[in-house]
């Protein structure tokens, strides 16, 4: 699997309406789930969280949770639909999450997510990766990160996900963990230069494929997160610019043509419109008439009965070069 692109896992965002869309846009990039916890897949609506259009592929699954034998379980899971990777998410800050034990809290305990890693692998053949932050709270910064990867990677894990910021636990909203702590992508680069055997991949603040351009000068690969949602556009180039493939779409209204089966389809199976029209809402940024197809989309796709014609009346209002 080529990970030299990755839309990060974000909750209540990439679902599964999200990475179909967003696949439309890259035939190569690896696309992630949101963050589901090991308690939702064992006691929860199983096939509902992890359920995946097979167009998705690359698919990746982020568990949350730090007990082994529970983490082992979900990744025989994960395998069991089909996923192509199952990734730790050890950078989480939210209070919600420390009280589950998981997320960024656990940079603190290298080697229970060494311990997870390990189960995880004996359990399953899928590639286990590890998503982390720089440090948390009063963690000096580079060398405690060398010392948390290092556990990990001998345990096996051979990929990381650096999110280079660090997350104070306290103090900081998880809004204000993306925005408020610096970012320091010099300790990304340091890392791979130390272990340049393992796969490192840098995320955190990279809004054009001009940065990750330059990042990919010093690292394996980029992950984006807010920008490929709010500018899903951004996508249409990841093809050509970072795998030198060519784009599926040069126009974004063939993409969303290219969606409208999919919606079709999806409504035919219950769905409700606004849940499918969350991901296309920034596709037309920067075009005349962007705002106006937002608002319609906006105001008419909760609405009783909304279909396809919503989502058609509102692409008349986009004008496209």
């Amino acid at each position: 699997m080529n990970r030299r692109f990755t839309v990060a896992p974000m909750l209540d965002w990439t679902d599964r309406h999200c990475r179909y869309f967003h696949r439309l846009l890259t035939s190569q990039a690896v696309l992630y789930t949101e963050m589901v916890t090991t308690g939702a897949l064992i006691h929860g609506d199983t096939q509902r969280y992890l359920q995946f259009h097979a167009a998705e592929h690359p698919v990746a699954l982020q568990l949350g949770g730090s007990e082994p034998k529970l983490m082992a379980h979900c990744a025989q899971l994960a395998e069991r639909f089909g996923y192509d990777e199952v990734n730790i998410n050890v950078g989480c800050p939210s209070e919600r999450v420390q009280k589950g034990a998981f997320g960024a809290c656990l940079m603190a305990e290298p080697e229970l997510i060494a311990a997870n890693v390990r189960a995880m692998q004996a359990a399953t053949t899928l590639p286990v990766t590890v998503k982390h932050r720089i440090g948390i709270d009063d963690q000096e910064d580079y060398s405690s990160m060398r010392h948390f990867v290092q556990t990990v990677a001998e345990a096996g894990c051979k990929t990381f996900i650096v999110h280079a910021r660090k997350a104070w636990l306290k103090g900081l909203s998880p809004k204000e963990n993306r925005e408020i702590p610096p970012l320091r992508y010099e300790l990304v680069y340091q890392l791979k230069q130390e272990y340049p055997a393992l796969e490192i991949i840098i995320n955190g603040g990279i809004t054009t494929l001009e940065q990750c351009q330059e990042h990919l000068k010093h690292v394996d690969g980029v992950m984006v997160g807010r920008e490929a949602y709010h500018n899903p556009w951004l996508l249409a180039q990841v093809d050509p610019l970072i795998y030198a493939q060519p784009a599926k779409f040069t126009k974004r209204k063939a993409v969303l043509e290219a969606y409208l089966d999919y919606i079709e389809q999806q409504l035919g199976l219950g769905v409700p419109l606004q849940h499918l029209t969350k991901p296309i809402l920034g596709l037309f940024q920067g075009l005349a008439g962007a705002k106006q197809f937002r608002r319609h989309i906006s105001e008419q796709a909760y609405k009783k009965g909304a279909g396809l014609p919503v989502v058609i009346q509102a692409m008349n209002y986009v004008q496209e070069p």
